[in-house]
């Protein structure tokens, strides 16, 4: 079954599911130490499951140029290689990182660094353009935004990129992207467990795409995480900073919301649904303008997320029952 949905005003057509490149950038951390990755990757594993994802019917891949402190483009520019022209690519800009060193070291929101950003950007994707580029500081002035959002659009009439947009959970700062004639989407947290109904309000308002950053509750919806799994010491899960919820210090997953994912677990495995697959039909039956970009690391998850496109959207009963469990 094909399944698409338009990046918004940009009229650019995707998968319904996009396939998220953070955790193939492999290990890499802040300045202090604290892990930024997901844990070791095996690149020759990433670069099948990019290749089965493609086979699949996945035609939009989201990236970022810190992920991995570059890592991450360099394998997705191998692995699509001459079907480059196949999909859509989206990656993001902002923040400073040394590659030797994979450390961060900080964030650039001038329109100098934009342009530098995204040179280095399409060298590693391999790529004369990127399709979608995204202002990777969330919490970004919104003054200095606009003028981003302004040099963007000098961007999409030089041919560098076709679209851009903002990645944040802040209504107020996406809309000060959407008023610019090229922004397509704003990619942020969306989930089962995590609403945003302000968010894709100003979707539906703007006609913009709700690209959903964390759609399977950084792994909590895949049905993986019982009896407080240990995770790596790479993992960003392991040391979770303040803005990831869900896991403790050091302690795995949190009890309270495995128990909300275990309330769910009939209704979203219905149909023949993995957890996974119910999690990501879950955010397609929440509105017709949601993209998920769940992560992958093997080409058993790509096997797995690719497969809920055949299964679709939970139904409107469904998509009721979830909200009854979860008393919203």
């Amino acid at each position: 079954m094909e399944f698409t949905r338009t990046l918004g005003r940009s009229g650019i057509e995707v998968s319904a599911l996009g396939f998220g490149c953070w955790a193939i950038g492999g290990e890499w951390q802040d300045g202090a130490g604290q892990p930024l990755g997901w844990g070791k990757v095996d690149d020759e594993e990433s670069v099948r499951a990019i290749h089965h994802a493609l086979d699949l019917g996945v035609t939009f891949f989201d990236t970022a140029d810190v992920y991995g402190t570059g890592h991450s483009e360099r394998i997705l520019g191998r692995a699509l290689g001459r079907r480059r022209d196949e999909v859509v690519v989206a990656t993001k800009w902002g923040n400073l990182f040394d590659p030797d060193t994979r450390t961060t070291s900080g964030t650039d929101d001038s329109p100098e660094h934009l342009r530098r950003a995204l040179t280095a950007s399409l060298r590693r994707l391999g790529t004369d353009h990127v399709d979608l580029y995204q202002l990777h500081i969330a919490d970004a002035d919104p003054e200095r935004a606009a003028r981003l959002r302004d040099a963007c659009e000098e961007l999409v009439g030089e041919g560098l990129i076709r679209a851009y947009a903002w990645s944040t959970d802040d209504p107020a700062r996406a809309a000060v992207f959407a008023e610019g004639p090229h922004c397509a989407a704003v990619q942020h947290a969306l989930n089962v467990l995590q609403d945003a109904p302000e968010m894709l309000l100003l979707c539906e308002r703007a006609d913009l795409a709700s690209v959903n950053r964390s759609p399977l509750a950084m792994g909590l919806l895949t049905g993986k995480h019982a009896g407080r799994r240990s995770l790596e010491s790479g993992d960003i899960r392991s040391r979770p900073p303040a803005w990831l919820q869900g896991f403790g210090d050091g302690t795995g997953a949190d009890p309270a919301w495995l128990a909300r994912v275990d309330a769910l677990r009939d209704v979203l495995t219905g149909g023949g649904r993995t957890p996974t697959q119910g999690a990501l039909a879950w955010l397609w039956a929440r509105s017709p303008r949601t993209v998920p970009i769940p992560g992958f690391r093997s080409v058993a998850q790509a096997e797995e997320n690719a497969g809920a496109l055949e299964k679709g959207p939970l139904t409107a009963a469904e998509l009721a029952e979830v909200e009854r469990l979860l008393q919203r």
